[in-house]
């Protein structure tokens, strides 16, 4: 038996690990636990884009998360430099995004929320030859490269004293008084005080395995594959993130570009296709003819979690005192990710949120 602390995570991703941190820093005893490694399944499948595609044409609650949180990182990733040594490669390299039927709509929304925008330039018409004038430039957009950033979070956190189990499929929770006791997989049992669960794509199924089919308050988040590879290029061959119907190409800092993603409703299958291959590459030669003497040299899937408008619930449980849930971030667990923790926070602390936390709530439309 472990010993008890003030709170334990299950999942480990993105949400998972930036909520550990957030009541690390505040002086609490975490046990983090994952049923595989840290880190290694949507969170690390990403590309790392700090915005939502076009965020104009989805919910508010969206935004409301992405905006603190793109004002978060700057500060996020240097402090996890200066704890770990180990650089999350945060990288303001600008988003160009084509075709905008609804340029208005974007211009809107860029102005409310004072990001930064510009009409495609000359160079970038002459660089990518699908744009036109139906094409906007947001030149402060950030990326992340993923699997550095959950790398120098699961550092800090080992630091930190966090107490971190990886392998460990939780199964069951006992509950006495509307209170979880404990929680444990086929061979342990862990003793809680506080629970959140932040797993993912598995939220849904793991919510009712723990709580019972006759659980009244539903968390829907269903599995979404995606499917991304990248391409072997010099250093210097992109400069900015292009966005074009959905798909897109992420200039890494040491040049590779990565292009993504599908969109697949398949359950919790996670292997890549030939077609889907087929698939991106044709839209990465077509949009940058560049890549069409490069090679491809890493294709992989992940598994989203969806939920059906995209908006995750961070709540705690209407019954269960001492149960919270973050998760069901869809495509943009690392864009919501500092706020979502926060957020999560506040609500577990009781403090006061900075964010309204009604349309994350179990009993929301998500």
């Amino acid at each position: 038996m472990h010993s008890t602390p003030d709170i334990t995570l299950v999942g480990g991703g993105i949400t998972g690990l930036l909520c550990a941190r957030l009541f690390a820093l505040a002086g609490a005893s975490v046990t983090l636990i994952d049923k595989n490694q840290i880190g290694k399944e949507s969170s690390w499948a990403g590309g790392g884009i700090l915005l939502p595609l076009y965020p104009w044409r989805q919910a508010d609650a969206i935004s409301q998360l992405v905006i603190p949180s793109m004002t978060a990182y700057p500060e996020l990733a240097q402090a996890l430099i200066d704890a770990t040594g180990i650089d999350p490669e945060y990288l303001v390299s600008g988003l160009l995004m084509s075709p905008l039927a609804d340029l208005n709509e974007a211009l809107a929304w860029s102005n409310k929320h004072a990001i930064k925008t510009s009409l495609a330039s000359s160079e970038q018409r002459q660089q990518f030859t699908s744009i036109q004038n139906d094409a906007l430039y947001l030149p402060g957009i950030a990326q992340v490269r993923n699997p550095r950033l959950l790398k120098s979070l699961k550092q800090d956190l080992l630091q930190r004293g966090v107490k971190i189990i990886e392998h460990c499929a939780i199964e069951k929770v006992t509950i006495k008084e509307n209170q979880i006791i404990e929680i444990a997989s086929h061979a342990e049992t862990f003793l809680v005080k506080q629970l959140v669960i932040s797993t993912g794509a598995w939220t849904g199924s793991l919510w009712q395995q723990l709580l019972g089919r006759s659980e009244p308050t539903s968390a829907n988040v269903f599995p979404v594959k995606g499917q991304m590879l990248i391409f072997d290029t010099p250093m210097g061959t992109l400069d900015t993130m292009v966005l074009e119907n959905d798909r897109y190409l992420i200039p890494r800092r040491d040049g590779k570009i990565l292009c993504g993603s599908t969109v697949e409703y398949a359950d919790f299958d996670k292997t890549s296709s030939a077609e889907a291959k087929q698939s991106l590459v044709s839209f990465a030669h077509n949009l940058f003819p560049d890549l069409q003497t490069c090679p491809v040299i890493h294709h992989w899937a992940g598994l989203r979690p969806g939920t059906e408008h995209g908006i995750p619930y961070i709540d705690q449980h209407p019954e269960i005192q001492n149960l919270a849930i973050n998760a069901g971030h869809f495509r943009n667990g690392f864009a919501m990710g500092p706020a979502s923790a926060q957020l999560l926070y506040d609500l577990v602390t009781k403090q006061a949120p900075q964010i309204d936390p009604t349309p994350y709530q179990l009993s929301a439309q998500h």
